[in-house]
């Protein structure tokens, strides 16, 4: 979410227990307005909190000219210092899923390790190591590509390809902010281009260029309800327990934010 945004943002997410203290919001304010200049990015949201054992790590995200392929993550743990994550190649990925296991720690620099032994013709070790803050940013990224949820609308891509803020966006009608297909994952589709041609023939190709929520497997993976007085519309995923997403109707107002332990829910299929 906005951090311009963010106490009044707060307010609609609270009833899932996203909130954060007195200290950690007028910290935020402060520090994320110097990161927003000293890195040159055009947007800075606040993206989370990853509860660790020792400390918590909080999580910005900035943004450039593309708001798709143009971001950067920070963390922190104290909301004043910011350090970058390092970007997510296929072999961290893979390496995390080897040897990251359990709660994280709360300590950037702790080394995961997994030994797997191999046999090709004499037994071999083959141990897979990665620090946490690897660990941290394939957290971040995966959640950002099964989880990040804007309206429909909301944002626009121009011929060039470039992904902007719409700025005519008005917000989605109540009736429209009760279906699920009127939300969609913010990332680089990936079941777009198998849609039959007469349903692609009915968008409008400048905001119908993201994967809807109502097709993600396993169906039920989310959660909508109105809330406060049925005035805000708000989504849960189950799928990344701790990730809400809001939306005021009839108005611009909209974001997400994570705070749980950073864990996939692997039970839910076996759940729904």
């Amino acid at each position: 979410m906005d951090f311009n945004s963010l106490p009044y943002s707060l307010e609609f997410v609270a009833g899932s227990g996203c909130i954060l203290t007195l200290e950690e919001r007028t910290a935020l304010q402060t520090s994320l307005v110097i990161v927003k200049t000293n890195y040159k990015f055009q947007r800075i949201l606040f993206w989370g909190k990853i509860l660790g054992l020792q400390h918590d790590y909080f999580v910005a995200q900035g943004r450039g000219e593309d708001e798709m392929t143009d971001r950067k993550s920070l963390y922190s743990l104290n909301c004043v210092d910011w350090l970058l994550l390092p970007s997510v190649t296929d072999a961290m990925v893979e390496e995390v899923s080897k040897a990251a296991q359990g709660r994280f720690k709360g300590n950037p620099s702790f080394v995961y390790e997994h030994k797997v032994s191999q046999q090709e013709g004499k037994e071999q070790e083959k141990v897979f190591s990665v620090t946490e803050e690897k660990r941290l940013a394939v957290t971040v990224h995966h959640i950002d590509e099964e989880a990040s949820v804007v309206p429909r609308g909301a944002f626009i891509q121009s011929l060039r390809g470039l992904v902007q803020t719409n700025r005519s966006f008005g917000g989605l009608s109540e009736s429209e902010a009760r279906r699920l297909e009127n939300f969609m994952h913010f990332r680089k589709p990936k079941t777009l281009q198998k849609k039959p041609i007469p349903v692609k023939a009915e968008w409008a190709p400048a905001i119908d260029f993201l994967d809807v929520l109502s097709e993600d497997i396993p169906k039920g993976s989310w959660s909508l309800q109105f809330e406060c007085a049925r005035r805000v519309c708000v989504l849960r995923s189950l799928l990344w327990l701790g990730l809400t997403f809001y939306h005021v109707p009839m108005t611009p107002q909209h974001g997400y934010i994570y705070v749980g332990l950073g864990m996939k829910n692997l039970d839910l299929p076996f759940m729904l």
